[in-house]
């Protein structure tokens, strides 16, 4: 079993997938301080100061000036900016990975269509010329006859 195991962690397409989860985590971080950090103050601005991430509601009928507050207070709450807050995440994350296979599509296809037009051509195996060929009927002929 441990040996199955260590098959199955040694398998390529596994490494590949560790890989691209490590790559993805570290991904999601910079988008979401991209986010965070310089989209939602621009939107913010734009807005007129609204910041997404104290848009809530609390459900137990409360008032509170913040998220922050609410939470501290224990308050249960509906947190529906954070919500669009991880909705732009994710439209931004789509949208690069969409723009990343495209690309990566373009790539290939452009180096099939360069496969297509120039293929290599194999050597031509060493055959016998016409008059080679000729010859040895005429050679044949001749051990007929004889």
């Amino acid at each position: 079993m441990l040996k199955e195991f260590k098959d199955f962690i040694a398998r390529g397409n596994v490494m590949d997938m560790a890989v691209g989860i490590i790559i993805g985590a570290a991904f999601t971080a910079i988008v979401t301080s991209m986010v965070n950090d310089l989209i939602q103050p621009i939107i913010g601005l734009i807005l007129g100061g609204v910041d997404f991430t104290n848009y809530f509601v609390t459900l137990d009928g409360g008032d509170y000036a913040t998220l922050a507050a609410a939470e501290e207070a224990g308050a249960a709450t509906f947190n529906y900016g954070k919500f669009l807050t991880a909705l732009i995440n994710f439209l931004i994350i789509a949208f690069v990975v969409f723009m990343l296979v495209k690309l990566v599509n373009r790539v290939k296809e452009a180096a099939w269509r360069e496969a297509q037009e120039s293929p290599e051509e194999a050597p031509a195996p060493d055959r016998p010329s016409q008059e080679q060929l000729l010859a040895e009927i005429r050679d044949l002929l001749a051990g007929r006859a004889a």
